[in-house]
């Protein structure tokens, strides 16, 4: 990464001490206070966009000691707070970042970052270049080559550029047009993804205007052509005003009575404790992960250090020009933190509901609240363990309660509904639901392509991929542990096996950094393990063991720009050795990036995993093969990954959860008594 060291000034002031946990996402005062200190490098009337303001995390070697403290009781050393910065000079390509030091209220760091580094977009920013592209006389000029009806709204998408090589070193963002349907203009909510347009405007940031106005390919080939007159279709529309809506769904209601079996403990402003059925964690949030769980251990054993999604990307599938620089990183080209929704009561989560809010910043530096950004409840998932003994009728029985900690985020046209699943047995999974309205873009009456379907008439949803990254900093039972992976291979037929139906599982040790893949064949799974505590029933080392479920890796070719920046997406699964600020799969920054940066090359040092501290970071994902039903709004796509226990317990640890009862559950009907004939035989007192 070129950098530019740039003149930090000395302090100004003494900050009052302000008791904050270490892991406390930034204050209100924080962020003012951070930018203040990073404004007051430059002159007077400097104007400053910042990109992000965010709790820089302490160092691990400083964070363990403290949090093992906390539990212990111990005493506990002060850790500063400390801030990181990205902006940019305002209406300049200046780059920079900086780390604020809020406890002693000085900047220690600022730099000017290189050439094709890029910030993030913003709302701010988004708004503004909507409004660049729809105000700009040539792209107008375009608009009325169409002749649309009087009053037509036409509706920008802003899209971060992409990168290919070709004249893409500015920042830049590449912005499709839709309309709302003409002939209901009232009507704010109409879907403008059925009526796409192909005019596509380039807006350059810095100079803030159109620099190129892209002609889109509505045929089978390259081939573009002047906008022109056309049929425009029927609309297609999601919203319950415009459905027959079914008249035979009864209510469901998730009901409490006594209330939720977690709790929630506030730790200053902006901190928050969650313990629920020997469940302890921290929930963090920030602006481009999101949440974040930090220190989660389940009946005072640690488990895990840290946890968040690091990183995600879309790549389509259609090659021509510009659509083959489509390929969104939405948390480091905006952030999940930025784009949260406000969850509502009924509506996103149901039952007896715990709302988190957050302060993020905006583009000039100042708080900016989000309120009810997580939400905290508890669901039924069915049977969690049942055993009939089928001589005497008698069933044990408990069902699984599960705790969910969810954020919705909205990327423009998708939803991505996530969440951290806890249940009694001590399981943890990560869930993905994907919604919302796949990306449209025009094409021709008559024309199929094999990188898409046709969902509305003229319009066409191309096939992508979506492939997350999470990060996972294991801590089972202390923080150095190994990765193993388990195989099942059937025994060679011998004296020892004449029938040919034995099998073993064999495992392997990972000894060195780098990507990883699950292999079905095999029913290949992966631990991680601390071989210094072993369990008592087996000798075996207690471990975690992940359950991922295999997906198409990135189909983009290996030399290609989304193959080289989307640096996480070739494997099942990479490891490393931990360093501090090694956060991103993706890179630190991937607006318009080249690649080079990321998990991939962290890997690639080949470091020694082997009973130390190393951070997995566990890739799954979709093939979005578009349909028709996915139209006009998309029925969720879900997928998950699990952390199970693995010789962690002495026993399934959900033998203590209480069992299911018509008392307890009240439910409005049962069902009749099933009770299995059976024999039995009795020993005598002769022992016969």
């Amino acid at each position: 990464m070129s950098t530019e060291e740039i003149l930090v000034r000395s302090s100004i002031g003494v900050a009052k001490h302000v008791s904050l946990h270490p892991l406390s996402p930034l204050t209100s005062s924080e962020i003012t206070n951070a930018a203040n200190l990073v404004q007051a490098l430059y002159p007077a009337g400097t104007s400053l966009h910042y990109k992000g303001i965010t709790l820089e995390e302490p160092k691990k070697a400083q964070l363990v000691p403290y949090l093992d403290a906390e539990h212990s009781g111990g005493r506990r050393s002060s850790i500063e707070r400390r801030a990181f910065v990205c902006y940019y000079i305002r209406n300049t390509d200046k780059f920079h970042e900086a780390i604020v030091n809020l406890s002693r209220r000085r900047v220690e760091s600022n730099v000017r970052l290189g050439p094709s580094i890029h910030g993030p977009g913003d709302a701010e920013e988004i708004l503004m270049v909507e409004k660049i592209a729809l105000e700009d006389e040539g792209v107008q000029a375009e608009i009325a080559k169409l002749k649309l009806p009087h009053g037509t709204a036409i509706i920008s998408d802003p899209w971060i550029y992409g990168s290919d090589g070709v004249s893409d070193e500015e920042r830049m963002y590449q912005c499709f047009l839709y309309m709302r349907d003409p002939h209901d203009l009232s009507n704010l909510e109409s879907n403008h993804y059925a009526f796409p347009l192909s005019i596509s405007p380039v807006v350059d940031t810095v100079q803030l205007k159109v620099i190129r106005i892209d002609l889109l390919p509505t045929g089978a080939d390259h081939n573009v052509k002047e906008p022109r007159p056309s049929h425009i279709p029927a609309p297609n529309e999601y919203t319950p005003e415009h459905q027959d809506l079914r008249t035979d769904l009864k209510p469901l209601n998730v009901v409490q009575p006594e209330g939720a079996s977690f709790k929630v403990t506030q730790t200053g402003e902006t901190g928050r404790v969650i313990e629920w059925q020997k469940w302890f964690f921290r929930v963090g949030f920030n602006g481009r992960e999101g949440m974040v769980l930090y220190d989660v251990r389940y009946d005072d054993r640690n488990v895990f250090y840290r946890m968040s999604l690091s990183d995600m990307v879309i790549p389509y599938a259609d090659p021509r020009r510009p659509y083959h620089k489509k390929a969104a990183f939405d948390l480091g080209d905006a952030g999940a933190g930025v784009m949260a929704n406000n969850l509502k009561l009924g509506c996103d989560c149901l039952g007896s509901i715990h709302y988190l809010s957050a302060v993020l910043n905006n583009d000039k530096g100042e708080p900016w609240p989000m309120e009810n950004v997580v939400c905290i409840h508890e669901q039924d998932a069915g049977i969690g363990w049942k055993h009939t003994n089928y001589r005497t009728g008698s069933a044990a029985l408990v069902r699984n309660r599960e705790l969910v900690v969810q954020s919705i985020i909205t990327v423009a046209n998708y939803e991505y509904i996530m969440a951290f699943i806890f249940n009694q047995a001590g399981e943890v999974k990560y869930e993905v639901r994907a919604t919302g309205i796949v990306s449209t873009q025009p094409i021709d009456e008559g024309v199929e392509v094999p990188w898409g379907t046709i969902v509305h008439p003229g319009v066409l949803a191309a096939h992508h991929q979506h492939i997350f990254s999470l990060r996972v900093d294991p801590a089972i039972d202390g923080h150095n542990n190994r990765l193993i992976y388990e195989e099942a291979h059937p025994m060679p037929r011998s004296d020892f096996n004449p029938h040919g139906v034995g099998y073993t599982i064999n495992e392997n040790l990972i000894e060195k950094s780098g990507g990883l893949d699950i292999n079905t064949d095999h029913n290949r799974v992966f631990k991680v393990q601390n071989t210094s505590v072993r369990n008592p029933v087996n000798g075996k080392p207690v471990g975690y063991k992940i359950h991922a479920p295999p997906f198409q890796k990135i189909l983009a070719d290996p030399q290609s720009f989304h193959f080289k920046r989307a640096a996480f997406a070739d494997h099942n699964l990479y490891v490393t050795k931990y360093h501090d600020g090694e956060l991103y799969a993706g890179g630190k920054y991937t607006n318009q990036s080249r690649g080079g940066d990321g998990v991939r090359a962290w890997a690639n040092r080949k470091e020694d995993v082997r009973d130390t501290d190393l951070v997995l970071f566990v890739q799954f994902g979709l093939q979005h093969s578009t349909r028709v039903e996915d139209f006009p709004v998309m029925p969720c796509e879900i997928v998950h990954v699990s952390f199970k226990p693995a010789n962690f317990f002495e026993k399934n640890p959900a033998l203590d959860v209480p069992p299911s009862s018509q008392e307890f559950n009240r439910s409005t009907l049962l069902s009749e008594e099933h009770h299995q004939p059976s024999l039995e035989a009795k020993v005598g007192s002769k022992g016969e």
